[in-house]
């Protein structure tokens, strides 16, 4: 059996990390980030993204994914509010929006889902969507698609880290290797 590749490093102001490298597919082995469960990491990241929030922002769109800490710590700071699409029906949703994703990076298509209250929240305003990791663009282009079918537009995109090199105008902090 193969060993995995040695952990990937990564620093945001002051906080350093190993990723450990975790097998993806057909893609290989790539560095895999968590913040859900390391507050310090997320914090460091979320006071890293602030100042590329897009002028002119009025609300954060994010999916409830280990982004769900990065975009709640960046809402707090920012005092921007912010959304959370879900990639699952939840009984409470009245008349949700539904985006389906293709899936690109996994090979997995999914489906995010914005109750109507959320969307409602987003009609108007300027929206910026943040992510964790943007790898292809298909779940930042998904929830770009569910902002403006709410009545928002998107005036950029934010992420921790991109993978590779996808096609959107994105603001990010560091980039990790497609694989290890």
């Amino acid at each position: 059996m193969t060993q995995p590749p040695q952990p990937f490093e990564i620093t945001i102001g002051s906080v350093s990390r190993s990723l450990r490298t975790v097998p993806v597919g057909q893609v290989g082995y790539v560095p895999l980030v968590e913040f859900i469960g390391d507050s310090e990491l997320t914090k460091a990241a979320a006071r890293a993204l602030l100042p590329l929030i897009p002028e002119g922002t009025q609300a954060l769109l994010s999916v409830v994914t280990n982004a769900l800490p990065l975009v709640h710590e960046l809402s707090a700071l920012s005092g921007l509010p912010y959304e959370v699409a879900r990639k699952k029906r939840r009984s409470y949703m009245q008349r949700p929006l539904i985006q389906e994703v293709p899936g690109l990076t996994l090979g997995v298509s999914e489906t995010l889902w914005l109750d109507s209250f959320h969307a409602e929240r987003l009609r108007g305003k300027q929206v910026a969507i943040v992510q964790d990791v943007i790898a292809t663009g298909a779940v930042a282009s998904a929830l770009a698609r569910l902002a403006e079918r709410a009545g928002g537009t998107v005036n950029g995109y934010l992420a921790a880290f991109k993978q590779g090199e996808p096609a959107l105008p994105l603001r990010f902090l560091q980039a990790l290797p497609k694989r290890v």
